[in-house]
């Protein structure tokens, strides 16, 4: 199961990546994270852990497996017969104050369809409570 929401924001590629990236505070501008720990240190990268409690969902620990800096990073979670691939992308439009986020998530594994398909409705929600919090958050 594939899940995917995009949204323009008027801000710098700079900021908007700032803001993804600094994952423990994204429950300052998305109510889909209750909390985020960082299980490491310093600016994410591959290999850095994180934490994160969602409502509704179990707590999960995400780790990075790959990052562009400045423009995308990915990071995966795994559960019993399930692994959910998170993908976080900050595209340029043309303009210095303009990108295109894209979020998605893709669950996968034995569990993973049937998982999906029982979330389908929050998965939906919380990515684009995730990509409308961000754009309010950068655009302020």
């Amino acid at each position: 199961m594939r899940f995917e929401t995009t949204i323009d924001v008027a801000a710098p590629v700079e900021r908007v990546f700032g803001v993804y990236t600094d994952v423990e505070h994204w429950p300052d501008w998305t109510a889909s994270v209750t909390s985020v720990e960082r299980l490491d240190q310093g600016p994410l990268r591959v290999g850095s852990r994180a934490r994160i409690k969602q409502p509704g969902l179990p707590v999960a620990v995400w780790e990075v497996t790959g990052l562009v800096p400045g423009r995308s990073f990915t990071w995966i979670a795994r559960g019993p017969g399930i692994v959910s691939t998170g993908s976080h992308v900050v595209t340029p439009m043309g303009s210095a104050d303009r990108v295109k986020v894209t979020a998605s998530l893709e669950q996968t594994g034995l569990l993973g369809p049937l998982f999906g398909l029982l979330t389908k409705r929050l998965t939906d929600r919380y990515l684009d409570t995730e990509v409308r919090g961000l754009k309010a958050y950068c655009e302020t």
